[in-house]
């Protein structure tokens, strides 16, 4: 059936006091969108942080009478939009936005409902889910891209912050002999242990929460993809995992952070020349024989 959409342009210090009214008054969806392309970046752990400028987004039945809305949530004060969404069928649409993409010369990632495009590639197959990394994303991209440079057979690789497992999953396809998850989140591990079974690699995945894992685990790869902060923040404990002359790679780094980013790790890796990819880059380097 058709819908109808309430959009109300507002502020974040009363976005979420507006959305809470939304749903009191029926509403069967509420978000949040950025109403002028202001990018929000790291927040803290339980933290929601919303845009200066914030548009709420309500949907309704399409019965609904809008006067009474507007009486009721005394839409004058703000600025607001009504419109009427067609019916359609959302989970084809969403699905067609997601087609096989390649990385590297040899790697593919391809969503289930498609045709493996070269059979005689190596190809992962993942569904787009919570937010964990499907490789859409840039750093998630670079990540992807470097390890199909590497030669992974007989290694060792560590994914620290394995979200859904794309990049573990991708080095154990690529020839490592055994890959490692870590994450903070338990649906993570979930998720990449899920992925890992459909691509017929879970037999060669080990996953430990990060206050878990054992003291004394290295690996030849480590690929960390997750954000500056930690990435500074974490530097000891992830250069630890690193084997004398192994490799390292992190992303989840804004191209203007790179610098104080590096300086967590140049003092332990001889690193090589930052790769960028749109506002996003990687770093990577091979750990010093001490």
């Amino acid at each position: 059936m058709p819908w109808i959409q309430l959009k109300i342009s507002t502020t974040n210090q009363i976005a979420e006091q507006i959305s809470d009214q939304l749903i009191e008054s029926g509403a069967v969806s509420v978000t949040f969108q950025d109403s002028q392309d202001t990018p929000i970046f790291e927040p803290l752990p339980g933290e929601t942080r919303l845009w200066g400028q914030t548009d709420v987004v309500g949907l309704y039945e399409a019965d609904t009478d809008i006067d009474a809305l507007k009486h009721l949530l005394n839409l004058d004060q703000y600025n607001y939009k009504f419109e009427q969404l067609e019916d359609k069928d959302w989970e084809r649409e969403w699905m067609d936005n997601f087609h096989p993409m390649q990385f590297g010369e040899r790697l593919w990632i391809c969503p289930s409902w498609c045709d493996i495009p070269d059979a005689n590639a190596v190809n992962v197959m993942l569904d787009p889910g919570l937010a964990f990394g499907t490789g859409t994303h840039p750093t998630t991209a670079l990540c992807l891209a470097w390890l199909d440079s590497l030669d992974l057979k007989g290694k060792t690789v560590i994914d620290y912050g394995c979200g859904s497992g794309i990049l573990a999953i991708a080095a154990l396809k690529l020839g490592a002999k055994e890959a490692i998850g870590i994450d903070i989140d338990p649906q993570a591990l979930q998720a990449s242990l899920d992925n890992a079974e459909r691509n017929q690699v879970s037999d060669k995945l080990t996953l430990y929460l990060a206050n878990d894992r054992p003291a004394n685990l290295v690996a030849d790869v480590v690929v960390a993809n997750i954000l500056a902060g930690p990435l500074k923040e974490l530097a000891p404990d992830i250069i630890q995992l690193v084997k004398p002359n192994g490799m390292l790679g992190l992303s989840g780094i804004l191209s203007s952070q790179a610098e104080t980013v590096s300086s967590a790790y140049e003092a332990d890796f001889c690193l090589e020349p930052t790769a960028e990819q749109d506002e996003w880059c990687r770093i990577v380097g091979k750990r010093n024989v001490n």
